[in-house]
């Protein structure tokens, strides 16, 4: 039987509806919907670019916690209320995944709570 284990950021929301940030099994690493909120202080800005800047600092910390890097992701998946605000956050996009080229959808959608401007999710493959 292939090990599974969870993976917890100490996000509030977390514990409040009953998910782990991210989940391991096998040579395989589900990374939860990340939003842009600072998890230490549960605190998030106001600018999208922000917001996104720090959902990959959450999620890179969750695949480092997995044993895995940016390079090791294979799926990414983008979900914004507002699609004006998908390009201002490319560059920061670019900078973690532009070598990686993994595969990506970017969906149009409601959030949890009207201050997330983006929410990031990712799969990846340990080596």
């Amino acid at each position: 039987m292939t090990e599974r284990r969870v993976i917890l950021s100490g996000s509030t929301f977390e514990e409040q509806i009953g998910y782990a940030r991210a989940v391991v099994v096998g040579d395989r690493v589900y990374v939860s919907g990340t939003t842009g909120f600072d998890y230490t202080t549960m605190t998030i800005s106001d600018d999208v670019v922000e917001q996104a800047a720090q959902c990959l600092r959450n999620i890179g910390a969750a695949l480092a916690e997995a044993g895995c890097t940016f390079a090791d992701v294979v799926r990414v998946r983008y979900l914004l209320p507002d699609r004006a605000d998908f390009e201002p956050c490319w560059p920061v996009l670019r900078e973690h995944f532009g070598t990686v080229r993994p595969a990506a959808t970017m969906l149009v959608c409601g959030l949890a709570d009207p201050r997330m401007k983006i929410e990031i999710e990712v799969d990846a493959r340990r080596r």
